[in-house]
């Protein structure tokens, strides 16, 4: 079999964009990594899923390889367990990793700023580790990350249609989880091994707790901002066809486009819920009412829609959502509808 190396997208750590310090090194880590394995193109015959047994996004994971005929394991061991994780990967011996472990918090990103150890010890700590254990063994490892680790600015303004690259450095930390997701992702742009997905608010076409659409339908205010975000049902198969291609690198996972909470939530009041009703308030006042703040951004998917698999189609995020929503409302009406804590009082 040819080998060949990995196109490394490394951008050296010469400049931390968060608090304007330096970090000098004698010799680039990733120049380090590269001489040491050489990374091979390999066909998907096994695939190891960390968070496929109680995350979401991993059982989906899971799931979608067992109907493709894939083999496949949902991990039994903990990112931060380093020696339990290579021992796992040497035992199940995996072509391919998936990993979308990791702490979000409950009910939301707040609980990252009181739980600040527990949040590095599974975020950068738990998956340095596996993107480190899987190059020393020449495995693939895709990892769902997280594209809000930006924020509108000067050169990519809102409602400008300039989204943000894969090659930009992160902007925001106003939350300690986006914060560290940010450092997260600077590193394992040294690991050759690695598919780094930058997911944004997924959508899934159920109200699963963790989707987009459940949280905000059951906020009492929402902003109305346009971002990029993700409809996992489109999305996640691409994954799985990105992996199955080898491809490596950072790109922005997201639907091509914008689309806006009020978009949103008009969807869902069209599709799901007639009797459903929101108000709107501002970032300002939102910030007086949560302990870290909230990206919002655009991410630009040149390069994820020039490098899509053969046979994949993905739509732009309004076509998404409204198909999303569409499914939605089929899925709820043969699971007993929507749930109680979703429902909202009818206007006075």
């Amino acid at each position: 079999m040819m080998k060949k190396k990995g196109k490394s997208t490394t951008q050296h750590f010469t400049h931390n964009s968060y608090h304007n310090s330096k970090i000098h090194q004698t010799q680039p880590l990733h120049h380090t990594l590269n001489k040491m394995t050489e990374i091979t193109d390999k066909p998907m015959t096994k695939v190891l899923v960390f968070g496929g047994i109680t995350g979401w996004i991993g059982k989906i994971m899971v799931d979608l390889c067992k109907e493709q005929g894939i083999e496949v394991m949902a991990a039994q061991t903990r990112l931060q367990n380093r020696e339990a994780v290579a021992k796992e990967l040497d035992e199940y011996k995996p072509s391919h990793v998936l990993n979308s472990a990791g702490i979000t918090g409950r009910p939301n990103i707040d609980w990252c700023e009181d739980n600040k150890p527990d949040t590095i010890r599974t975020n950068v700590i738990g998956t340095l580790n596996l993107a480190d254990l899987c190059y020393e063994r020449d495995i693939h490892c895709t990892i769902y990350a997280t594209g809000c680790i930006f924020k509108y600015d000067e050169a990519h303004p809102l409602g400008s249609g300039i989204g943000f690259v894969e090659e930009s450095i992160p902007n925001f930390a106003e939350s300690f989880y986006s914060e560290t997701k940010g450092y997260m992702e600077q590193m394992l742009k040294c690991y050759p091994n690695c598919l780094i997905l930058r997911v944004r608010m997924p959508i899934s076409d159920d109200l699963f707790h963790r989707n987009f659409v459940t949280k905000i339908v059951k906020y009492e205010r929402v902003v109305n901002i346009p971002n990029s975000m993700t409809v996992l049902t489109e999305m996640l198969p691409l994954s799985l066809a990105m992996a199955k291609d080898n491809l490596r690198g950072v790109y922005n996972f997201t639907n091509p486009g914008v689309i806006s909470h009020n978009e949103v939530l008009d969807l869902y009041i069209k599709y799901v819920d007639p009797t459903y009703h929101y108000t709107n308030f501002t970032v300002e006042e939102q910030a007086k009412v949560i302990k870290a703040g909230r990206s919002n951004n655009e991410l630009d998917t040149t390069k994820l829609m020039r490098d899509l698999p053969k046979g994949i189609k993905i739509n732009d995020i309004k076509t998404a959502c409204e198909l999303c929503f569409q499914r939605m409302a089929v899925n709820l009406e043969k699971t007993g509808g929507i749930p109680e804590e979703c429902k909202r009082a009818p206007k006075a």
